[in-house]
């Protein structure tokens, strides 16, 4: 009976280990890009114009603001000039 009772929480502590070990995992965050910087973007700014007034490559400027559509920029619109990619 000992035995039994010894196996079964040796059974449970495995089965434990596992599930914090797979909440660990889950809980492990996507890594996207991080921004340090925002401009406003004003009348006859162009993703282009941005970037060069940033310094920023083209590939940089895209990876720090993975959503944008650079052909419907629009005035007051928030855009990351100074972050990471990741």
């Amino acid at each position: 009976m000992a035995a039994r009772s010894s196996f079964f929480f040796l059974q449970m502590a495995v089965v434990l280990a596992l599930l914090v070990t797979g909440f660990g995992i889950l809980k492990a965050e996507a890594a996207g890009p991080q921004c340090d910087t925002v401009y406003g973007v004003k009348p006859g700014d162009t993703c282009f114009s941005i970037t060069e007034a940033s310094k920023l490559t083209e590939s940089f400027f895209l990876g720090i603001n993975p959503n944008i559509n650079c052909d419907k920029i629009f005035v007051g619109q928030w855009l990351c000039v100074a972050g990471s990619p990741n």
